[in-house]
């Protein structure tokens, strides 16, 4: 019997995907609930499995190409997986299977046959290395002007190296188009400013030193630096929620949990899975949620509504080496935090200079709504928080 493979019911927010890889082709024996093919829509990748048992028919839709929910992708034949075919991939090659002839190396003391060196297109050093390595024009892939060679040509074709052209291109993936059109969105729709403030980190930095090892036996996890930002973040927020709210229209929306998203690089793009409600979290709490996020992230195993409903989000450039930067909004949110690199540098404490673990952190606001002084009290508090981390505990 045959059964068609169709595109998933895909999410509200969701309109069309594209298929992205095909893990089978016709003719290939498939079980039921193997990966065939991934969808890529504009913030996770899709998975749609087999539905039986059986030979993959057919393929609807080809790499690249837009589909919509409920499409039918192509056609699995259902029937049983035959035993051999999957015991055919462990079987070793026998006698019959070995390459027919001789497949003995030619012996290092034969004579290379001579080449015919073709140098009319050749750059003058170009055609010398040719006649000296009896290299063929033929051999030589030309990216000079007007098909000329040139040296380099010429290096690539003896060290059998691909020549490389002068340029490539290729298509935007639909997260990265997507990402390039919420980042033109928020400089379009939304008054950013960014203020800064310096963190001493020394604090922080000795609490993790000094109970890490415990830290990591009790909970199973790694004390980070981002758990303490996010608990800092958030106890900021509750003080000055307009940095936790959004503009709609002409309505200013304020949130009262704070969800925050907590940016991720990963080889397809940045995505920011969302941290829900804080406030009820401990630092425990949010190392497992940032670990478990990082890892399906990198996967592509991010679902829908792991990326929605944040209100505030923290980007860590400093994990790249950045010192400092601007970060840009995650519309519709109006406020993102931007972490930097730690350097220690001479800082004054108490009349004394010395040795600090310092670091810029940086808000970039939506100044439609978000006034300066609200922005510099809330990297105020997030600072003090850092410098004194009693605080959190003893929520000042």
């Amino acid at each position: 019997m045959s059964i068609e493979v169709k595109v998933p019911v895909l999410p509200e927010s969701v309109s069309d995907a594209t298929v992205a890889t095909w893990h089978k082709k016709p003719g290939d024996f498939v079980h039921r609930d193997e990966n065939l093919v991934d969808l890529e829509t504009d913030k996770v990748v899709l998975e749609v499995p087999a539905p039986a048992d059986g030979i993959l028919k057919a393929i609807n839709k080809p790499e690249g190409e837009t589909v919509l929910a409920e499409e039918v992708l192509g056609i699995v034949e259902e029937g049983e997986v035959p035993a051999s075919t999957e015991q055919a991939s462990e079987t070793p090659a026998t006698e019959a299977t070995k390459p027919v002839g001789n497949t003995e190396k030619p012996s290092s003391t034969e004579k290379k046959p001579a080449v015919e060196v073709d140098t009319a297109t050749a750059s003058p050093s170009a055609r010398k290395l040719m006649a000296e390595n009896a290299v063929d024009a033929s051999q030589v892939g030309a990216t000079g002007r007007g098909g000329r060679i040139t040296k380099p040509d010429v290096l690539r074709a003896i060290n059998k190296a691909p020549a490389l052209p002068a340029e490539e291109r290729v298509k935007m993936s639909r997260l990265r188009k997507k990402i390039a059109d919420r980042m033109v969105e928020a400089q379009h729709t939304a008054a950013m400013l960014t203020s800064f403030n310096e963190v001493d980190l020394k604090a922080v930095m000795d609490i993790r030193k000094k109970y890490k090892d415990q830290f990591q036996e009790k909970h199973g996890v790694k004390l980070g630096l981002m758990s303490f930002f996010v608990k800092a973040a958030t106890e900021a927020l509750r003080k000055h929620p307009i940095i936790n709210a959004s503009v709609e229209g002409d309505e200013i929306v304020y949130h009262n949990t704070q969800n925050i998203s907590i940016a991720v690089a990963t080889d397809r793009g940045l995505v920011v899975p969302v941290l829900r409600n804080t406030a009820n979290m401990s630092l425990a709490d949010i190392e497992h949620a940032i670990r478990d996020y990082a890892i399906r992230a990198r996967e592509g195993k991010l679902a829908m509504e792991d990326l929605q409903g944040g209100t505030f989000t923290i980007t860590n450039g400093g994990t790249f080496g950045s010192l400092l930067s601007t970060p840009i909004l995650n519309a519709p949110q109006s406020a993102i935090l931007g972490m930097h690199a730690i350097k220690e540098r001479p800082v004054v404490v108490d009349g004394q200079i010395v040795a600090r673990p310092m670091m810029y952190i940086a808000l970039t606001y939506d100044h439609r709504i978000i006034d300066g002084k609200d922005a510099v009290l809330f990297l105020v508090d997030v600072k003090n928080a850092l410098e004194d981390p009693a605080r959190l505990l003893l929520n000042l």
